[in-house]
């Protein structure tokens, strides 16, 4: 959508001008709104016409079959699914009669802008009926960051010519007809009507609905309360039935002369109260809306804001797509995870049923990051949702036969709900991604408390899953066979170099925290012996090197498996898992997603300069970036390597991977990894951020065409701004102390309200790295994203 005409670059807003029938699937997801709780995709106010209807409630799903050919122990029995519950969105309006709808009369004029800095959805209609009355309405939606259970809209109907009959109709909708997203007909079965009636009523301007899903159980009420502005008085006729609640509005209009309506809307749901705890709820939660306002809600709103923005905003001169792109891509991140409040992070996050409404690792890899250095309370509270699940993730391990905790590869729950265990079960690096997640959120906030309690936890058994899953071997070295790491077009495989250097930051993490911590590490029963077996392993863990090649090898063997004869391979024929048969794959040499890569970013320690060189041009040529998690790592480590242009073009396709529906699925949810990836692309990229135990350090470069980056990261001491310029960097700090950190390698420490420049050295210029024919990044030299 970036490239088309309808879509013009501003940097603090996404906006479209006019409506494409044909893009209508994709722009509902990306002008959702959520706040972490709630999701509303950006079907129109009217209802029709949509591509997919959808509103979310974090953590609210069904429990669906999952088919298998045959059968096998320790299979998991069902899934879960995110379902699309009641609608609150829907205004209905009709103009003498004859409905609202863009399919039918004219269009004059129709924009939309999702406003980053003011959170809300805006939209702006000229409209000329088949009978030829002409309405202007506008509308603005917002679900709260304030009030977690509160999506609202400001709904405006001007007339246009001669006296002009209106009824608008606001509705709260359950069960509606959705396209079939499953071809599983078991599981189309149990997803068609998932919301069973329990209560409903009406009073006023006030509907109130409570419904239980059919298989999980799980109780969801929403409500609705209405406030109406006219030239004349107006009666509400309210009603309410099992699965539809609405309030009627009539008058008539003369020219100039508008309605206004403020609907709010209330969500809650629960797993263990009751109906009419559910319903008091969502009355109270309006209640207190109403009490706020709709002005109140939008003051509230923008202060949120303004708060983030401080803290998170990333400017970067030279590119104004990319630009937008970030902003974009950091306020979805902030949806996604602002009030989540121990629920997961999807990899859709709510703006559409992608993937199940699934959490992955990525949650923790790509997406706890960057709200790390930007909204740290919602880091807090992803990982104690992971540290609620801890049961099942330990009960996962025994059904394994392993000890400590195997955390599901993806799941709403907690539990496992991949039914494929080479990519699902065997990929154990998620369980290192948490503890990596924990480790960085407490060394960033100082946040003794999470870490004496929770935190402990996460790494002690996850430390004890990688002691009982690996095994010395006769010469003393650590090995973790038959697992898969990242790439997903290599599984089962020894010794993976991403997975064991991730392991061992895992154990010597455990290692400290039970000495941190000993009245902890005594209730888990954490001895010297364990722990010492923690830092042996960790110490010992095999590291694959094909000396004769002078590269690390994925994984032990890898670089002797056959090369995938990428000259054969049509463009049309990726991403090859739809292609071709994962047993051709898997042997031979063709990488997904930067897997090696990745661990150079992630452990750049365990690497030397020549090393992450060598082996990013090695890799590059084999890895094809069927996975959109993979070119914001490739970005970072160009950068570290010294291939500015190349990393740019990462940069811009991380950033860009729903603006420019680069994967052809934005209509099912936004990549919100990949969004991530456009921060991180920048601030680990461009501004060689790097955090390691306490010690945070910086290698800023930018690439040609860019004059400035400048980003801050929030830290237990203050605010740390960097701005970089060609040659040069400065450093500015807010805190109540000072600040100490690595400049290229150098101690520098920067007091409170003080401005530190240090030079920034050039890098050495080495030949750009060349990707498998077909597979190379869009180019952002020149004026335009050409091919």
């Amino acid at each position: 959508m970036i490239e088309h005409p309808a879509f013009p670059v501003d940097q603090w807003c996404l906006r479209e001008l006019e409506l494409h029938d044909d893009l209508l699937a994709q722009t509902e997801s990306l002008f959702a709104l959520s706040n972490g709780h709630i999701g509303w995709r950006a079907n129109l106010d009217e209802g029709e016409p949509h591509a997919l209807p959808g509103s979310y409630l974090n953590g609210v799903h069904e429990i669906r079959p999952l088919p298998y050919a045959e059968a096998g122990y320790g299979y998991p029995e069902s899934g879960e699914t995110v379902i699309n519950v009641t609608n609150g969105k829907v205004i209905r309006l009709l103009v003498d009669d004859e409905p609202l709808d863009l399919r039918y009369g004219t269009t004059v004029s129709h924009e939309r802008v999702l406003d980053f800095r003011a959170g809300v959805l805006r939209r702006a209609l000229h409209w000329v009926s088949p009978a030829g009355q002409a309405v202007k309405v506008t509308s603005t939606r917002m679900v709260s960051f304030t009030q977690r259970s509160i999506a609202a809209v400001c709904y405006e109907v001007e007339a246009m010519g001669g006296p002009t009959r209106i009824v608008v109709q606001s509705e709260l909708i359950a069960n509606e007809e959705l396209p079939r997203q499953n071809s599983d007909p078991r599981s189309a079965a149990v997803m068609k009507h998932p919301l069973n009636a329990m209560t409903h009523s009406h009073q006023g301007t006030r509907v109130n609905m409570v419904h239980r899903v059919a298989h999980s159980g799980l109780g969801v009420a929403a409500a609705m309360e209405h406030m109406v502005v006219s030239p004349e008085g107006i009666t509400p006729v309210a009603e309410s039935s099992p699965h539809l609640g609405r309030v009627t509005l009539a008058t008539v209009l003369r020219p100039g002369q508008r309605l206004r309506l403020i609907k709010f809307v209330a969500y809650g749901w629960s797993s263990r109260r009751s109906v009419p705890a559910l319903r008091d709820q969502v009355d109270a939660a309006l209640t207190a809306a109403a009490l706020t306002g709709w002005e109140g809600l939008l003051d509230e709103q923008r202060a949120f804001l303004d708060n983030f923005w401080r803290d998170a905003d990333v400017e970067f001169d030279g590119d104004a797509e990319v630009q937008q792109a970030v902003r974009f891509g950091l306020f979805h991140v902030l949806q996604a995870g602002a009030r989540g409040e121990r629920r997961a992070i999807p990899a859709k996050g709510l703006t559409g049923p992608g993937y199940d409404g699934h959490a992955f690792w990525d949650s923790e890899m790509y997406v706890l990051p960057v709200l790390t250095y930007t909204l740290p309370d919602a880091v807090a509270h992803a990982l104690c949702w992971r540290h609620d699940t801890l049961p099942l993730a330990l009960e996962r391990a025994e059904q394994l036969g392993l000890r400590g905790a195997a955390f599901p590869w993806r799941t709403i729950t907690g539990a496992e709900c991949s039914g494929y265990w080479p990519a699902g079960t065997a990929a154990f690096h998620l369980n290192a991604a948490i503890a990596a997640a924990v480790t960085r959120y407490v060394s960033a906030t100082g946040d003794e408390d999470f870490a004496e309690k929770a935190g402990i936890d996460l790494l002690v058994q996850t430390a004890r899953l990688w002691r009982s899953l690996g095994h010395h071997d006769n010469e003393g070295a650590f090995r973790i066979d038959g697992v898969t790491g990242p790439d997903e077009y290599s599984a089962l495989a020894d010794n993976n170099v991403y997975t064991n250097l991730m392991a061992k930051r895992n154990l010597l993490a455990a290692y400290e925290y039970v000495h941190r911590f000993p009245r902890r590490a005594q209730e888990l029963a954490v001895g010297d012996e364990e722990a010492a077996s923690w830092r042996d392993a960790a110490l010992a863990v095999v590291v694959p090197y094909d000396d004769k090649l002078g590269v690390h090898s994925q994984a032990e063997g890898f670089t002797n498996h056959q090369e995938w004869n990428f000259s054969a391979t049509p463009r049309e024929n990726y991403p090859l898992m739809l292609h071709y048969p994962y047993f051709d794959i898997y042997r031979k040499q063709v990488v997904k997603q930067a897997d090696l890569v990745m661990a150079i970013m992630q452990c750049a320690e365990e690497f030397t300069d020549e090393q992450k060189a060598r082996d990013f041009v090695y890799y590059e040529r084999i890895t094809v970036r069927d996975s959109s998690l993979s070119s914001c790592v490739q970005a970072v480590v160009a950068a570290d390597v010294g291939q500015l242009d190349l990393a740019n073009d990462y940069l811009a396709e991380a950033a860009l991977m729903d603006l420019a529906d680069l994967e052809h699925n934005t209509a099912d949810g936004m990549h919100i990894a990949s969004l991530a990836g456009g921060w991180i692309a920048l601030v680990a990229g461009f501004g060689g951020m790097r955090h390691n135990g306490d010690t945070v350090s910086f290698a800023p470069r930018l690439p040609p065409g860019s004059s400035r980056l400048t980003f801050s990261v929030r830290l237990a001491s203050g605010r740390l701004r960097v701005i970089v310029h060609p040659g040069k960097a400065r450093y500015q700090f807010q805190g109540s102390d000072h600040i100490r950190f690595l400049h290229y390698g150098q101690p520098v420490t920067v007091n409170s309200g003080q401005d530190v420049e240090m030079s920034t050295p050039a890098l050495p210029a080495r030949a750009r790295a060349t990707q498998p024919p077909g597979r190379d990044p869009r180019s952002r030299r020149g004026d335009a994203w050409k091919d």
